[in-house]
């Protein structure tokens, strides 16, 4: 992820987008046959997207990439937007559905982790909103194993939406720390470990910056730092976060069951 910005996604022509998520023929056109596919331009944006963020997915660049003139690429797809929706239920498409037989705790574990993997495959995907994206029959499938794994546990249609919400959203959030600090570590050359090492002897120089003025966030900063040799390890807080979510669902599925 070569930047940080975040692209609204969901101004293109939803029902156009809808066709070609799910197959709807468009009427055959007279002349030679084409020499790509749809399947072929979404790849190659994908691959665009992966290598230099979401920013590089452009029609000229994706027509670039393939060896086709922009205007031919027009052919497999409206637009970018469309393009966009496009992309995300194809990456979607690589979420493995969750084991059978596994307890409700599990399997949102299990779907957790392969969301966290997902955006670390895909950096791209959290430059984009999906609010508005087109749901594709992988998008689909995403959010039926989702709630699968929680149906018939005791909470309403409207309780399980929120704890997909809730699950998904933590897993957003830290997997955007996750890869801010991958970047942050290839743009200045160092490690969370020698940035403190050049930091810490200025602080210390600094007598408003003792620990005796500060001493809750100095005892905590110091064990949370020799714990993960960093600042920060959003893995640890991805997935002692999940525990205690799904510590507080399950509290709630025995009070409803009690």
């Amino acid at each position: 992820m070569t930047g940080v910005s975040t692209e609204d996604n969901g101004d293109g022509d939803p029902r156009r987008a809808i066709e070609l998520l799910w197959g709807v023929s468009a009427p055959p056109r007279r002349g030679p046959k084409p020499k790509l596919s749809t399947a072929d331009v979404v790849r190659a944006a994908v691959t665009l997207a992966d290598a230099d963020g979401i920013e590089a997915v452009t029609i000229r660049g994706v027509a670039e990439h393939l060896g086709v003139s922009p205007m031919s690429l027009y052919t497999y797809v409206p637009g970018r937007a469309e393009l966009l929706d496009l992309m995300i239920d194809h990456v979607h498409g690589e979420l493995p559905a969750p084991a059978a037989g596994l307890g409700w705790r599990a399997a949102l574990t299990g779907i957790a982790e392969n969301l966290w993997a997902l955006f670390h495959a895909h950096p791209w995907l959290l430059q984009v909103t999906t609010s508005r994206s087109a749901l594709g029959p992988h998008s689909f499938a995403k959010y039926e194993n989702e709630l699968r794994a929680v149906e018939g546990i005791g909470l309403d249609d409207v309780e399980m939406d929120a704890v997909v919400s809730l699950v998904t959203g933590l897993v957003r959030t830290t997997a955007r720390s996750s890869l801010d600090n991958a970047r942050l570590v290839r743009t200045s050359g160092l490690t969370d470990a020698q940035w403190w090492e050049r930091a810490a002897p200025v602080l210390a120089g600094i007598p408003a910056a003792d620990a005796a003025h500060y001493p809750i966030s100095s005892r905590v900063g110091q064990a949370a730092g020799e714990a993960h040799n960093a600042a920060e390890n959003p893995a640890y807080t991805f997935r002692f976060g999940l525990a205690r979510v799904l510590d507080g669902i399950e509290a709630l599925v025995s009070e409803r069951q009690r």
